[in-house]
């Protein structure tokens, strides 16, 4: 007998950056509260990458960290259920979002993508429809209007934290703590909260069209 969507087990895992690790407050508020509506945390960790922030604007660098950390998170999650077989959200951070939407994409897999701070380059792999951006317009690694271009040609929900930086904080510690609140209370109403099936449908419309494409 074929599992119904509300029957699915619920998994949720933690892209990090490569200096933004699973207990700093976006993913640690994230995943605590996905924990609280059901799913069950994988937490991947990408290491041995020669890292500095500035390396964060080098293309090149971004494309070879990508394809290291797409051999870890193939290996750390070799041992978990079938993904195409639960529902599956992905929280990441900044290179993180890249890896969690090229992973989602290679894998043809249909998740929920909760990107914070994504990178440019997440515009090379990222689903239609398929995310929600939260994104700082003060940010040195990542400008805020190629990320709004990405999400309107993607149709992209996006978040948009005024003076946030590549940690979405602004120097304000009561104004940062208000914004991670708004931020997390979203993330639960948009994509934790709510289950349904519309992304695995519009993956087999996608599919559809491709497939009558080739014909």
């Amino acid at each position: 007998m074929e599992s119904t969507d509300n029957k699915k087990k619920k998994l949720a895992v933690i892209f990090p950056g490569v200096g933004y690790n699973k207990d700093r407050p976006l993913l640690y508020y994230a995943g605590k509260q996905a924990v609280a509506r059901g799913y069950e945390l994988v937490q991947l960790s990408f290491t041995g990458l020669d890292w500095s922030k500035e390396k964060l604007k080098d293309r090149d660098f971004l494309l070879d960290a990508l394809d290291k950390c797409l051999k870890m998170t193939e290996e750390q999650l070799k041992g978990c259920e079938d993904l195409s077989q639960c529902e599956v959200v992905f929280i990441s951070k900044s290179i993180g979002t890249v890896v969690a939407a090229a992973y989602e994409s290679k894998n043809d897999l249909t998740v929920k993508q909760i990107c914070f701070s994504p990178l440019a380059i997440i515009g090379d792999h990222v689903r239609k429809n398929g995310a929600v951006l939260f994104y700082g317009d003060n940010d040195p690694f990542a400008d805020y209007r190629d990320i709004e271009k990405i999400a309107a040609e993607k149709d992209l929900e996006k978040v948009r934290i005024e003076g946030g930086n590549h940690s979405l904080e602004t120097g304000d510690v009561i104004c940062d703590i208000r914004n991670l609140e708004m931020i997390i209370q979203h993330v639960d109403e948009s994509f934790i909260k709510s289950i349904t099936t519309d992304l695995s449908q519009q993956h087999l419309n996608e599919k559809k069209r491709d497939t009558e494409k080739r014909v």
